[in-house]
């Protein structure tokens, strides 16, 4: 969904400058608020290969703190610990790539090619990730969670009640 007027004034409001490169809102609230931005692969020339962006201030400022309390380093222990797990979250990583190439406006697919960026695109997965059995970023994880399956983002939800706080989401 193309953000509107207003959308683009709480997104510049959230992010404290005006936004570039968005494709699209890809998940608002239930009052419209953007919470997570498409975002376009080449802003610039340079490669941005994050293709969900976490623009929720208030979001935000929570997935810090459960970041700040040593949630990656716990969420990489039981990746390490349980293959099985491991493997769906490699999964997850190679879906989110193909769905970047998916998604990717075919301008900005060619002119990667032309700059040379194509590998980058291929192997960096949520969080700009090349080793994708480590964990990157609970902010795009989260962010890629409210629009697809990320099996991250819906252990942030069992622990630390995230989805229950969404509603009461204000910029």
């Amino acid at each position: 969904m193309q953000p509107s007027a207003e959308q683009l004034q709480i997104i510049e409001r959230q992010l404290g400058r005006k936004p570039r490169g968005i494709a699209a809102i890809a998940w608002a609230t239930e009052a419209g608020v953007p919470g997570v931005l498409q975002m376009r692969s080449l802003i610039d020339d340079k490669p941005f290969p994050t293709l969900y962006w976490l623009c929720s201030r208030d979001l935000y400022q929570w997935i810090a703190e459960i970041e700040t309390a040593g949630a990656v380093k716990r969420i990489e222990q039981r990746l390490a610990e349980d293959a099985s797990l491991r493997e769906r979250y490699r999964a997850q990583q190679q879906a989110y790539v193909d769905l970047r190439w998916q998604l990717m406006d075919a301008r900005d697919r060619a002119r990667i090619d032309a700059l040379g960026f194509t590998d980058l695109y291929a192997r960096y997965g949520i969080g700009g990730i090349a080793q994708w059995d480590k964990v990157r970023c609970l902010h795009m994880q989260y962010a890629h969670h409210l629009v697809g399956d990320n099996l991250v983002g819906a252990w942030m939800d069992q622990e630390f009640g995230l989805r229950e706080r969404l509603a009461g989401i204000r910029i």
